[in-house]
């Protein structure tokens, strides 16, 4: 499926880039707990469910066909770096609306990775235009370091929002923090608020 245009993320327009208390980083650190999983696209699905209509799940191949977009921005880290200008491309969040029906005491998002990883957004967050499922990163697939085949891309919070290696989304009427969270980090983690910690 081909992407549509470019889409600028908020803070790419902003005349200072760095949020307070970060450095800019030429590299792409790679941050993650527990070891890089060796998913295998053809056995991969994702799965929408909780308080939707209908429980959906789609494999690899469907996911690919759904509508694309590139989003331009720029990636902030709990730990300090930044980096600027990233071009990602996948499925905006927003296309789940036309897969599922969601349900009116849906109020948050609990996106489910790998190993049992969650993290959580409400659903103002997580509709954002700027939000998308990354299948690539700068006109190249996702390294398995870095998510592939699916990872999340949220650009307005700390980078651990953007969850790796994607592999379902909960529709919930309540909060319930995800993996970092309950480990020390914000619940919601605005960098230009420097909301790292609880």
């Amino acid at each position: 499926m081909e992407s549509k245009d470019l889409i600028r993320s908020p803070d790419t327009r902003r005349t200072k880039r760095l949020p307070p208390g970060q450095e800019l980083v030429e590299g792409f650190p790679v941050l993650h707990y527990g070891g890089v999983p060796g998913i295998i696209p053809e056995k991969w699905h994702l799965r929408i469910f909780g308080l939707v209509e209908k429980e959906r799940t789609l494999g690899f191949s469907e996911f690919l066909v759904l509508p694309r977009s590139k989003i331009l921005s720029d990636v902030h880290c709990v730990t300090g770096w930044s980096r600027l200008d990233n071009i990602w491309e996948g499925v905006q969040t927003s296309v789940l609306k036309s897969l599922v029906k969601l349900l009116p005491d849906a109020g948050f998002a609990i996106v489910h990775a790998s190993a049992g990883f969650t993290t959580n957004l409400t659903l103002d967050d997580f509709f954002q235009e700027d939000v998308l499922f990354a299948v690539k990163h700068n006109g190249q697939p996702l390294a398995p370091e870095h998510g592939f085949p699916v990872r999340l891309v949220v650009p307005r919070l700390y980078f651990w929002k953007s969850a790796k290696w994607v592999t379902g989304v909960e529709f919930t009427a309540e909060d319930r923090p995800g993996f970092w969270e309950t480990h020390g980090y914000h619940n919601r983690g605005d960098p230009w608020r420097e909301e790292r910690y609880s």
